[in-house]
């Protein structure tokens, strides 16, 4: 999926919603514990209940690793029946991976060969040869960490080179465009960093933005709008907690809905401001 594709997915929609299936065994209602496959069960009735109200949906892998082999079938039905579900969908492994190239390389052909994904967040830390197996993939996205909203953020996103005067996330911004067109790479920018935004566009004007921290981390979606958003949207802003667990009850899913239609209607909103819809 290209980025003019994926712009018109959120004009077909009127949203610019992705998903995070940060699925918690231990926060499940209690009686999908009885299904043979928890996760799996939990994750369908959410796609089920919102697909309607997202583009995208990010699988956070640290949830279905935790579970081993499991876990990770788990990982690929859900995948497999999201594709079934809607052809549509933008689906981002939240693998957050970084290594040297042969070890990338293998990185890259289980989530976008293995498991169908679109895109994969990466660490640029290590450089280019961490990230350029990935772009070998006709239609795949590298994800780049940019600006995250994590507490500890500062400890060197916002360091600064002395030569150049730019803050260390301004530098990935700069550097890792030059690694693939806007049809490759995109970057996550925390919401709560939402601040930060507008000079995150004037460094990076066309690039899709993968922007966390909407809802239970504290993010505006209203900022997030006002700064981030591009003449093609160029935002892909993400709730987890928020929708995934809005009930732990048997309502679960309907809960859920009206979690993402709340979002998805204020988007529409902001994408009728900028004339997008």
């Amino acid at each position: 999926m290209n980025r003019e594709a994926l712009f018109q997915q959120i004009r077909k929609k009127k949203s610019f919603l992705c998903i995070g299936l940060d699925t918690d065994i231990y926060k499940l209602p209690a009686h999908l514990l009885a299904e043979e496959d928890p996760v799996f069960a939990f994750n369908k009735a959410i796609v089920d209940a919102t697909h309607h109200l997202a583009v995208a949906y990010k699988p956070n892998l640290a949830f279905y690793e935790v579970a081993g082999p499991e876990g990770w079938e788990s990982l690929a039905k859900t995948v497999e029946s999201i594709r079934k579900t809607d052809t549509g969908i933008f689906l981002i492994a939240d693998a957050k991976r970084g290594d040297i190239g042969n070890t990338s390389a293998m990185y890259a052909k289980t989530f976008f060969q293995t498991y169908d994904f679109d895109a994969v967040t990466l660490s640029p830390y290590m450089g280019l040869d961490t990230v350029s197996p990935f772009l070998a993939y006709q239609g795949k996205w590298a994800v780049v960490l940019a600006l995250t909203s994590n507490k500890s953020a500062s400890d060197f996103q916002y360091l600064t080179d002395r030569e150049t005067g730019l803050n260390l996330f301004e530098s990935v911004l700069k550097t890792a465009q030059n690694w693939g067109s806007t049809d490759q790479v995109m970057f996550v920018v925390g919401a709560t960093r939402a601040e930060a935004l507008k000079r995150v566009r004037e460094i990076a004007p066309d690039s899709f933005l993968l922007v966390p921290g909407i809802g239970a981390q504290g993010g505006s979606l209203g900022e997030v709008a006002r700064y981030g958003m591009n003449d093609r949207c160029g935002l892909l802003v993400n709730s987890s907690r928020g929708i995934i667990y809005a009930s732990a009850g048997a309502d679960f899913a309907q809960k859920a809905t009206a979690s993402a239609e709340k979002l998805q209607k204020e988007m529409e909103t902001y994408l009728r401001q900028k004339g997008l819809v």
